[in-house]
């Protein structure tokens, strides 16, 4: 059994599905952990999960609900959030960036209905990962991000015609064609000074090649100091025997350090 069938098999359930916003993709699935509520000891922490799929529609959320299930058996509220996909009318960028800041601006006031704590950590895989990171940027009440095996360079993406040429069909051309579409939704462009990075990437990825996860810790930690007198705070974790799915398969060794890194962004 491959890590990457976690791609087929068929999701645990979830509690409910909210909208946030009137398209038919824009909603989340939410899992609550079975102490929540009101004789819950302590509002539970919350994690928005971002799928990858190279932002493309023919992907889903479906198959992160594995992970949102195993995270949700460790006291965390998760929100697997759905979003407009290239494909899906007002796809692309930036549609598909602004769906995910309406997410986490949803959870954000959502959270008092179902009594959840304050401390929320975004993370993405894969092209998801990007998109963690750039809300990160733009959305400076977020202190805490995860990328997965993130596509955290996307001109460099662009360059090595990635999923064939999934970063053009994205941001709507090549970097000459569109250079302001490439400044705003490249992580390696932009300065998040006020969150804490987690970036973990299996050395064994042949999908995003795990240098785009290295590069960029090696860049944003030896950068200037970001406006305001901030550094960047990054923490590169590289696994050994791991492959671009094994991150999201909660089967895999390589999801303990998932795990790991989600208690460390929550405590």
């Amino acid at each position: 059994m491959s890590a990457e069938d976690i791609l087929t098999q068929p999701q645990p359930p979830f509690d409910r599905r909210v909208a946030y916003g009137r398209d038919p993709n824009q909603f989340m699935e939410v899992r609550l952990p079975r102490s929540a509520g009101p004789r819950a000891t302590g509002p539970h922490p919350i994690l928005l999960n971002i799928h990858g799929g190279f932002w493309r529609a023919k992907y889903d959320l479906a198959h992160a609900g594995h992970l949102c299930e195993a995270l949700r058996g460790r006291d965390i509220a998760t929100f697997n959030v759905e979003y407009r996909r290239v494909g899906n009318k007002g796809g692309g960028w930036p549609g598909t960036f602004e769906d995910i800041r309406s997410a986490y601006r949803f959870v954000r006031k959502y959270r008092k209905e179902l009594g959840l704590s304050e401390r929320i950590v975004v993370m993405g895989h894969s092209a998801g990962g990007q998109l963690a990171l750039c809300l990160a940027a733009h959305e400076r009440s977020l202190e805490n991000v995860i990328s997965l095996a993130g596509v955290v360079d996307v001109r460099r993406a662009s360059e090595l015609h990635l999923s064939t040429d999934a970063v053009a069909e994205f941001l709507g051309g090549k970097p000459d064609a569109v250079r302001e579409h490439y400044r705003e939704a490249d992580p390696m462009q932009l300065s998040i000074p006020q969150a804490r990075q987690w970036l973990l990437h299996g050395k064994k990825d042949d999908v995003v090649p795990p240098e785009f996860s290295r590069d960029y810790a090696a860049r944003k930690t030896n950068a200037k100091t970001a406006p305001g007198g901030k550094k960047e705070r990054v923490e590169l974790v590289e696994i050994a025997e791991a492959g671009h799915f094994d991150v999201i398969d909660p089967r895999a060794e390589a999801f303990q350090r998932v795990v790991e890194a989600v208690s460390a962004a929550l405590a």
